[in-house]
């Protein structure tokens, strides 16, 4: 008689390398048992952590380079569609005979308390369930301060980490093979329905290869040019950045390999993205331990703040139509590839927050539903250090100036003319705020305010004055 299958559910881990639950499952099996990885999509019961429609986009294709290396490996993937991971799971359980279940572990609320009762129900049923680390370098509870208490400052955790030992991306022992008839009944990729089915993502499939070819293609470029990363990182007209964010969201790239690759290449530029990794690190943790982070500012007194309710410059935000044009750009670049400069998405962050009053939550929602790499720690984190209202936050009195921002990380106009075609004639003196220049020089550039470009939708000044106030007053 056969000895029971292993069931292994692929998550947020889309990969074969460096991957702990595949690794303790091909080992438990030892070539005598099948080994059936299964992906469950139900989205309904993520809340907060379903993915948007641009992640949507790049899952779809993730999940078929997966399928197609697994193939490879003498593995299949059964994918299937409900409305709880648990009615599922029984099911396959109960249709494949396996005793054991294995998944990597995700850390956003709704997925943790979700996976908690998976395990209380199906380990009362005898079926063996285990979970891993194959997200972060260390897990959340690992780094706490003498008193067991988390920490709430960003240089605090990074020197409290750093002390730790890294962990080495873990082997697969050797891959069994599984016969089709062991494979447990699914349905096709594209019954998932994860494509939009008006097709807007022209742009985002110019711009990635959301494949573990195109990780690791990005991670040689990034690697080579590492040592100038800490001098082009905050340049969006330049490749300077890793662009790594939605290959390790996905998993198709886990920290452990970076770190890894990171090593044997020490310098500026190694130690930056280091730090990078940390940031990410952070924010997981900061999620860990604050579970309404997503939702709830940090700070408890800027629950008080009075957020203005203007649809209209929301929208105009969202379009890139408020007249600032690094911030348009930015909002264009987002929107036509699913991705957006860090330096940029600070710089709009803050005038959505600051120049607008309007909630982070909203931009933040907006994000999730039009980044590739939109994760929830990272985003309410980010959102959160933009409106001042995180632990580690930039103080309220910060508030960028778009108009000078462009001028010192885009000084040749080069990323506002790539996504801002319609002001690509006007003279770099003038590019940065089309509204301070002479009617000549529009009109020789083809440009007529509120026709080709919308004039701001604020004033600079006022706004930094009313945004301050609002803030003073908590």
């Amino acid at each position: 008689m056969p000895e029971a299958p292993i069931l292994v559910w692929f998550r947020q881990d889309l990969r074969l390398a460096d991957n702990p639950a595949l690794a303790f499952a091909l080992r438990e099996a030892e070539g005598r048992r099948p080994v059936l990885p299964i992906y469950l999509w139900t989205p309904a019961e993520e809340g907060e952590a379903a993915p948007g429609a641009a992640a949507r986009w790049w899952l779809h294709h993730a999940l078929a380079d997966l399928g197609t290396q697994l193939s490879a490996a003498g593995l299949g993937l059964t994918l299937q569609q409900g409305e709880t991971a648990l009615a599922l799971l029984a099911a396959l359980l109960e249709q494949t005979g396996a005793d054991t279940l294995c998944w990597n572990r995700r850390y956003e609320p709704s997925v943790r308390a979700r996976d908690a009762q998976i395990k209380r129900t199906l380990q009362a049923r005898e079926v063996t369930v285990r979970s891993f680390n194959s997200a972060l370098l260390h897990e959340p509870m690992a780094v706490l301060r003498d008193n067991q208490a988390p920490y709430r400052v960003f240089s605090a955790y990074q020197r409290a980490a750093d002390r730790l030992p890294k962990p080495a991306p873990v082997s697969l022992p050797a891959l069994p093979t599984v016969t089709p008839r062991e494979q447990p009944r699914g349905m096709a990729l594209e019954s998932l329905d994860l494509l939009p089915r008006i097709r807007w993502d022209a742009g985002l499939a110019a711009t990635w290869q959301p494949t573990l070819a195109g990780g690791e293609a990005r991670l040689q470029r990034f690697l080579q040019q590492l040592e100038s990363y800490g001098e082009r990182r905050d340049l969006p007209a330049e490749q300077g950045t890793s662009e790594l964010s939605p290959y390790l969201h996905f998993g198709q790239l886990g920290p452990r390999q970076l770190w890894q690759a990171l090593a044997d290449r020490p310098g500026e530029g190694a130690a930056k993205f280091a730090s990078e990794l940390y940031w990410r690190e952070f924010s997981y943790y900061l999620l860990m331990h604050n579970p309404q982070m997503h939702r709830a500012p940090l700070q408890a007194r800027f629950e008080r703040l009075r957020w203005r309710e203007a649809p209209d410059q929301l929208a105009a935000w969202q379009r890139g139509q408020t007249g600032y044009p690094l911030v348009d750009a930015g909002m264009r670049q987002l929107w036509q590839t699913g991705w957006m400069h860090n330096r940029v998405r600070m710089v709009v962050a803050s005038f959505l927050t600051k120049h607008l009053l309007l909630p982070w939550q909203a931009g933040a929602a907006w994000f999730l539903d039009t980044l590739v790499d939109a994760d929830l720690a990272n985003n309410a984190q980010g959102w959160q250090w933009a409106a001042g209202c995180g632990v580690d936050a930039s103080p309220y009195t910060r508030i960028f100036n778009p108009t000078l921002q462009g001028r010192r990380f885009d000084a040749d106009g080069r990323y506002l003319r790539h996504y801002l075609p319609e002001l690509a004639r006007l003279p770099e003196c003038y590019i940065h705020e089309p509204a301070a220049a002479p009617p000549a020089v529009l009109a020789a550039a083809g440009v007529q305010l509120g026709r080709d470009y919308p004039p701001p939708i604020v004033a600079h000044r006022e706004a930094r004055e009313r945004a301050l106030a609002t803030y003073a007053a908590l």
